[in-house]
């Protein structure tokens, strides 16, 4: 069994609150729209719209869902007990010219944290190599897989309407903060 140092956290729907988007889609396309409809990643299959109109939407809209997207339910109890046991590197598909948004949400809900990387890209891979975390915590499932496939690191997947599947060895489905926690302390 490895000691575990280092652990690499996503940050949007496995910190923040998976269903944070939601109002955003319904404003812009479906009033009607629930988080369990949410069934795939790629938001232009759920909504039938192509990916230069989702792209358009997302662009203009995520500054905002950054700035105003809750924290994800039992995180910072979990993630506060971390920080004095592991480095919390957080890295996320974020373009970095959102550091300042992303850094002014870290303070407004005291999250700790010893390193944040925004990649601008969902593959994660490289950075995490790089940073060498020995667990990932991640909601998109081919994430998950890749970076459990590529690294040989455990992977823990948060629940949501949009990763359902079979999961390898090693990646472990959690619905809860405190689950996450359980995990870590068996692996």
């Amino acid at each position: 069994m490895q000691q575990i140092k280092r652990l690499g956290i996503d940050i949007d729907g496995t910190v923040t609150c998976p269903t944070s988007l939601v109002p955003y889609l319904q404003k812009s396309f479906d009033a009607h729209l629930r988080y369990e409809d949410i069934t795939a990643y790629d938001l232009g299959v759920v909504l039938g719209k192509s990916d230069a109109e989702m792209y358009d939407w997302f662009m203009a809209n995520q500054e905002e869902i950054y700035t105003h997207s809750p924290i994800a339910e039992g995180a910072l109890p979990v993630l506060k007990e971390w920080s004095a046991q592991y480095e919390l590197v957080y890295i996320s598909a974020r373009y970095d010219y959102l550091d300042q948004v992303t850094a002014d949400w870290f303070a407004k809900y005291d999250v700790p944290f010893h390193h944040i990387e925004l990649t601008g890209s969902h593959d994660k891979i490289e950075t995490a190599r790089n940073l060498e975390v020995d667990v990932f915590f991640e909601d998109k499932l081919d994430n998950a897989i890749a970076i459990h496939e590529e690294l040989d690191i455990p992977v823990v997947l948060f629940d949501t309407p949009y990763n359902q599947a079979a999961l390898p060895e090693n990646i472990h489905r959690v619905f809860t903060w405190d689950e996450a926690k359980k995990v870590l302390s068996t692996l």
